[in-house]
């Protein structure tokens, strides 16, 4: 498939996530084999507003690229002018997010609510894809609940307003993340358009990567997964390749690459103490390793980076 002056055969994606996926995030995925990156939605209100938080998290860097910029609104015109801001900081693709299921966004008709407002929906792929020269691209859902699945129009609608490229997360709004993502759709949809389709939603596997592709789609978006084993882009490659496991991830180097992260978080993050808001993270990286409950509880209460790295070698060099 090609994305804007790539050419990419089985991308894996990582999928956009607020509050997770910042920068220091996705460098971490970018180094494991994550062949795209998207930034956390951004609203194109707050930057047409020229605010301070927004577009810091629209800042991205080389090493990244590919990499996109998610934006999220209800009104067209700012959708068009934060695509043009957007442009600036130099992305590859702008990405609009009309998938998100969260109550207060879709209230005001943004992410998931525009699978109700189809006419809405049109407008703003069609302001976006006029506000810049870059590859506009879509996210979103099957449809509102199960009795409004709207996919089939969606997809046709986003590839004749300008879109480049569909993700297609496989539950309604209503499911949110509850249930199970229903991949029958992608093998429908992407017969329907001739844009690259990117599928999402219950990849937790290797294999499950595998089974994904299997059903036509042009690549795969990883989220959650990710967030609790980002080596999983890395192993989801080798499996690919080789249709073998890797051998499990070891004490030392999950510990390593939390310390690592633990770093570019603090380095590049504009809170007021990163280390309170790394916390996040212990889970993903320690799951399932030994006496991993005290810990995590020490953890839980350091907010000194040097503390933590002191803490996180005390484990590792004890279960050596």
């Amino acid at each position: 498939m090609k994305l804007s002056k790539y050419e990419l055969h089985q991308p894996l994606v990582l999928a956009p996530m607020e509050d997770v996926t910042d920068l220091a995030f996705r460098l971490v995925c970018k180094q494991l084999g994550a062949d795209i990156t998207v930034t956390e939605f951004t609203a194109a209100e707050a930057l047409i507003r020229n605010v301070g938080r927004a577009l810091k998290k629209i800042e991205i860097l080389d090493v990244e690229r590919p990499v996109g910029i998610q934006l999220f609104g209800s009104r067209p015109e700012a959708l068009k002018e934060a695509a043009a801001i957007a442009e600036t900081f130099n992305p590859d693709f702008i990405d609009i997010n009309c998938g998100c299921w969260v109550k207060n966004h879709v209230a005001r008709t943004e992410g998931a609510g525009l699978l109700r407002d189809l006419p809405l929906f049109e407008k703003i792929v069609k302001a976006t894809v006029s506000g810049t020269k870059l590859p506009v691209t879509v996210k979103t859902r099957l449809g509102w609940d199960q009795d409004s699945i709207v996919i089939m129009d969606v997809a046709k609608m986003v590839e004749a307003a300008g879109a480049k490229m569909l993700t297609l997360h496989c539950r309604t709004r209503a499911q949110a993340h509850r249930g199970f993502a229903d991949w029958t759709w992608l093998e429908r949809v992407k017969k329907a358009i001739s844009i690259p389709l990117i599928g999402n939603g219950d990849i937790m596997t290797p294999q499950d990567v595998k089974t994904m592709f299997s059903t036509g789609c042009d690549g795969v978006m990883i989220g959650r997964a990710a967030v609790a084993n980002p080596w999983i882009f890395k192993q989801a490659k080798h499996y690919l390749t080789t249709n073998e496991l890797l051998p499990e991830i070891t004490i030392a180097e999950r510990v390593n690459l939390c310390i690592e992260h633990l770093q570019n978080a603090c380095r590049l993050k504009s809170c007021r103490n990163p280390v309170l808001a790394f916390r996040k993270h212990y889970v993903g990286y320690l799951k399932g390793l030994p006496r991993i409950s005290t810990l995590r509880n020490d953890l839980m209460q350091l907010e000194k980076i040097e503390d933590v790295i002191d803490r996180l070698n005390a484990y590792a060099n004890t279960h050596l």
